[in-house]
């Protein structure tokens, strides 16, 4: 593997393609500029929450940052063919604490492979930090990474990658009853599932707008829609959140036929000497007049059966969440 003196890193070309030059802006319309500016800033978020959610899973296994001195490293035989989460952090002259720059979780390219791109000047992750160091910008560049199975690594898509399916419910039969109506699509092959419900946090409301509600009545401008708004905030709702309760390992059965076992059968067959997921399942079915059960949701992922049995699946995902499963225990 070739090595690059930090000459040869002043050397390379800094010019970066592929951003559009003022000419070429003022011939986009200003309304498909405006579109595209907001695609783009909504691409750039999600991919930050990702990579920091990604930087949480990796502080919480609390790893040593190893120095990069030379690309010899990664053609070591541990890395060569390993999937894993990784990240790339720098210190400055200035400030010894190593900061991230880049974590990503390499589940499709081995990690060794990945980390040469990252410190390799003719690829675009390498050009920026050896610019960065060639500049001065940084002192030392430094890496961890935490290895993972092939489902470990379709567990933490399943996370960040999947949306949630929100499961439908029919109307009260037999007094207080409701059944749950699984959707169309579920996969007949093994795989991951998980299981979450909504939580809705009420919480008081903010001094802010306290403090509007004060001065729009000192100044006698309350009309009916002010009064109205007022009223519907009272009580601050935050943004709905699903919480994960429970993660499936569709090994022996299909992903269809565990979620059919959990979602159909215990309405049928319920005791409330049941616990655990399908306990919670079945009380979440009865009603009281008026009042509608937890909101229910699914998400899954398709995993070769030879792949499920490898790794910590139950508490991988309980790093990538941040708590822990409430009916995995």
């Amino acid at each position: 593997m070739e090595e690059y003196s930090q000459e040869d890193w002043g050397n390379h070309s800094q010019e970066l393609h592929g951003y559009p030059t003022d000419q070429e802006l003022d011939d986009i319309p200003v309304t498909k500029r405006t579109l595209k500016i907001k695609q783009e800033s909504s691409e750039e978020a999600q991919k930050r929450d990702i990579m920091q959610n990604i930087v949480q899973i990796l502080e919480s296994v609390q790893l040593k940052w190893e120095l990069f001195q030379s690309w010899t490293d990664f053609s070591r035989l541990h890395l060569s063919n390993k999937l894993a989460i990784f990240g790339i952090g720098y210190n400055t002259r200035w400030k010894e604490d190593i900061r991230y720059h880049y974590a990503e979780i390499s589940s499709q390219v081995p990690l060794g492979k990945r980390l040469r791109e990252y410190f390799n000047s003719e690829k675009p992750e390498g050009r920026i930090i050896m610019t960065r160091v060639q500049k001065m910008n940084w002192k030392n560049v430094y890496y961890k990474f935490l290895e993972i199975t092939i489902s470990e690594a379709r567990c933490l898509e399943l996370h960040m990658e999947i949306d949630w399916i929100p499961i439908a419910h029919s109307k009260p039969t037999g007094g207080n009853v409701v059944q749950y109506l699984l959707p169309g699509g579920i996969p007949k092959s093994p795989g991951l599932y998980a299981i979450g419900y909504e939580e809705c946090i009420e919480r008081p409301p903010s001094p802010h707008m306290e403090r509007r509600s004060l001065d729009a009545g000192k100044e006698g401008r309350i009309d009916l829609e002010t009064l109205s708004a007022q009223a519907s905030l009272q009580v601050e709702i935050e943004p709905t959140r699903i919480i994960y309760c429970y993660l499936g390992i569709a090994e022996v059965r299909t992903l269809q036929q565990c979620l059919f076992l959990h979602f159909q059968a215990n309405t049928k067959t319920f005791s409330k000497d049941w616990v655990g997921i399908n306990g919670f399942l079945s009380q979440n079915c009865i009603v009281d007049p008026g009042v509608s059960p937890k909101s229910i949701y699914i998400k899954f992922v398709e995993v070769e059966r030879d792949f499920l049995s490898a790794g910590s699946l139950v508490e991988c995902l309980e790093k990538a969440i941040g708590y822990p499963l409430k009916f995995n225990n």
